[in-house]
């Protein structure tokens, strides 16, 4: 039976651009490490995805919808289904000067922010700077390598994967408290220091009511926890004042 719309399945995937074999993603730790493209930062763990929804590319999302757990595919996706055709309107040409202070650093290739929006650098030269607006991939076949591991069914698991699919939180860091119709989570207080970590706790429980609708009221708590006191380092021995020596007698004078 294939994966219903709404379903929430973890896959496992490498993506690749076809022509060049460039990889731009991959959940895998050690596949990143064989491809020389690890990254200490990044987490490599399955992928949280919700079939039918646009959680992925369309060309991805219509595999899936298709597919069943435990299927293991390996599809090519043409532009139209991936990042788009590339439109030469939006390759602008911009006085350098424009890029403020750090202009002289970049290089062809750089992606920026300018004007709200994501741009890439494709060339510099005579003081102007050539920027596109176009995705990287943009006008590229991409193939995917996916291994579907798993529908989610028990409530639990759904949460904790929804929390982690925004918050780079450690699973067994998390408290959860389903009762009747209230759902409590306890997060850790290294997470309340996360950017926009009010916006991130909106959308993690609009996700939560979107897919158990049977919970109707969520408390997000923050738990801080007295740190324990620093053993105290044992003091240096002073070393003993030198008693004074007793004075010899003088010889006495015959």
């Amino acid at each position: 039976m294939t994966l219903e719309k709404g379903s929430l399945v973890l896959i496992d995937y490498t993506a690749k651009v076809k022509d060049t074999n460039e990889i731009f993603e991959t959940t895998l730790n050690e596949e990143a490490k064989n491809l020389g493209s690890y990254d200490p930062s990044g987490r490599y763990e399955p992928r949280l995805v919700s079939i039918g929804d646009g959680w992925v590319i369309k060309g991805l999302d219509e595999v899936l919808s298709n597919s069943n757990t435990g299927d293991k595919i390996d599809i090519d996706i043409p532009p139209e289904k991936g990042f788009g055709l590339r439109d030469p309107r939006k390759v602008r040409m911009i006085p350098q000067r424009k890029l403020g202070e750090k202009a002289d650093e970049l290089r062809p290739g750089d992606t920026i922010d300018i004007d709200d929006r994501k741009a890439i650098v494709r060339f510099i030269g005579s003081g102007r700077v050539q920027i596109d607006f176009n995705h990287r991939f943009a006008g590229k076949t991409l193939n995917y390598n996916v291994n579907i591991l798993k529908t989610l069914t028990d409530d639990q698991e759904k949460i904790i994967s929804l929390m982690k699919r925004r918050l780079p939180v450690d699973a067994d860091k998390v408290k959860i408290n389903i009762n009747v119709h209230c759902l409590s989570i306890t997060i850790p207080d290294d997470q309340t220091l996360v950017d926009g970590i009010q916006i991130i706790k909106k959308a993690i429980a609009n996700d939560i009511f979107r897919y158990l609708p049977t919970v109707k009221n969520i408390q997000i708590i923050e738990e801080y926890l007295k740190p324990e006191p620093k053993a105290e380092e044992p003091k240096a021995e002073e070393p003993k004042a030198e008693e004074p020596k007793a004075e010899e007698p003088k010889d006495k004078q015959a």
